[in-house]
């Protein structure tokens, strides 16, 4: 008999107090209540008859391209969490973590990391038994592995001179390069590091920060630099091929940091602004408003409306289990 068995035989589980189960009741009714209230602000932000125009003038081919693209992308970013899975070991089946990274995305996409790529995340892994050990590690292998692929593309376009700063920024096309350089160097950095290091540990502030192994490693910017390319083909498609890829590439990952920089919920505005800039001339300043109206519609709003009721299936199972256990 193991020590944990034995422990579990001499100190039977406690059974939950009657006002924890209140409690929790009452917060799930908050955060569902929070829910439905950030999708109704969203909504009345958004230009709904400016979005149908936009999709409407493209050819039928053109936005099934895009939303093939779109459909890969999402669920390339999903096989985030899947890394996560293979590094802490947990046995959540691999559509649970899927649908999980799959609405979390849908939601970090529209209302930022805090509300989608953190409190998503940590409410359904934990509805679904994960404790906060492993939630805590899947969720910085997931954003480190968005920002490490974000290193080594965006730093190899900058490093080229694909895009020259506009007048008035603060650098120059040479600064723009350096920089560049710094950032995809940084990215293989890290891969050799975990690699070579031989501590795989430290303590920061109480917290137990751990490398993964190099292969893991390496799979972490191959899938992010995939999505990210990804997100610039669908821009492409939508721009029909008038401008070169790379250059609208670099600009949707000058407008993500622009975004972030910004702390703009979804980059509104922002990306708009960085792409009239880069990208007028030599298009026009219609076509690409046009086709970023048909870019928020395919890859933010349509997913966000599918992993709404996505969530709430799976809000329900939870419940159900959990139903079961009490």
């Amino acid at each position: 008999m193991t020590r944990h068995a034995l422990a579990e035989r001499i100190a039977p589980p406690a059974t939950p107090r009657p006002w924890w189960a209140r409690l929790r009741r009452l917060l799930t009714i908050v955060f569902l209540i929070g829910v439905a209230a950030l999708l109704v602000a969203l909504a009345r932000r958004v230009d709904w008859d400016e979005v149908w125009t936009a999709l409407a003038a493209y050819p039928a081919s053109t936005l099934a391209g895009a939303a093939g693209l779109a459909a890969v992308s999402h669920l390339v970013y999903s096989s985030f969490d899947l890394l996560g899975r293979a590094w802490t070991g947990h046995r959540l089946p691999l559509r649970q973590v899927l649908a999980v990274t799959s609405v979390s995305y849908a939601f970090n996409l529209s209302f930022g990391t805090l509300v989608g790529g953190l409190g998503f995340r940590w409410r359904l892994y934990s509805r679904l038994g994960l404790g906060p050990g492993d939630i805590g590690r899947i969720l910085a292998l997931s954003m480190a592995t968005n920002w490490l692929g974000y290193l080594l593309v965006a730093g190899s376009v900058f490093a080229a001179g694909v895009i020259a700063p506009p007048p008035g920024w603060d650098f120059s096309a040479g600064a723009a390069r350096v920089i560049g350089g710094v950032m995809a160097l940084a990215a293989l950095a890290y891969v050799v590091i975990c690699a070579k290091a031989r501590r795989r540990e430290w303590v920061l502030r109480g917290r137990v920060i751990s490398l993964p192994p190099a292969r893991l490693a390496a799979l972490q910017i191959a899938l992010s630099s995939l999505n990210w390319m990804l997100m610039g083909g669908m821009l492409w498609v939508l721009l029909q091929g008038r401008v070169d890829y790379v250059l609208v590439l670099a600009t949707l990952l000058a407008g993500a940091l622009a975004g972030v920089l910004a702390h703009v919920p979804a980059g509104l505005g922002v990306l708009e602004a960085v792409f009239v800039t880069l990208l007028v001339p030599p298009l026009s300043r219609g076509e690409v408003l046009a086709a970023l109206l048909a870019y928020r519609g395919i890859y933010y709003l349509a997913p966000l409306l599918i992993a709404s009721g996505v969530y709430l299936f799976l809000e329900m199972q939870a419940h159900r289990a959990q139903a079961t256990r009490d």
